[in-house]
């Protein structure tokens, strides 16, 4: 915990590395996690389909960041998370005139019956 995926569109271009370190640093001022604690995900999408647009044109690229965290925080900390996570997107990820970006982040609490193991 906290378990965090981003997913996006592929042609989106950032810095990723940098962006998770931020955002791990986030997730531990801001919701009290533990820094070994913070695991991210990327995962690219080859196809991203909006409205009725032809997904070849490329027009639109979307990423949506999903934080799952135990329960226990308040909805203003989430909300807080969740505005610092649109802030670091706006930081890496690099500006392109190509296409319309499309940004989103939530956080979730996980089920009580999560579990985990290391090796």
């Amino acid at each position: 915990m906290p378990q965090i995926t981003v997913d996006h569109t592929r042609l989106i271009s950032f810095d990723r590395e940098a962006f998770a370190r931020a955002l791990h640093e986030a997730t531990v001022e801001i919701a009290a996690a533990k820094p070994e604690a913070c695991k991210t995900q990327f995962r690219a999408s080859d196809v991203t389909a909006f409205g009725y647009e032809d997904p070849d044109e490329g027009g639109h690229a979307v990423v949506h960041v999903t934080l799952g965290l135990l329960a226990g925080r308040t909805e203003e900390i989430k909300a807080r998370l969740t505005e610092k996570v649109l802030e670091l997107l706006r930081e890496y990820i690099d500006e392109d005139d190509g296409y319309v970006l499309h940004a989103s982040a939530e956080v979730r609490e996980l089920d009580p019956s999560y579990r985990k193991f290391e090796r």
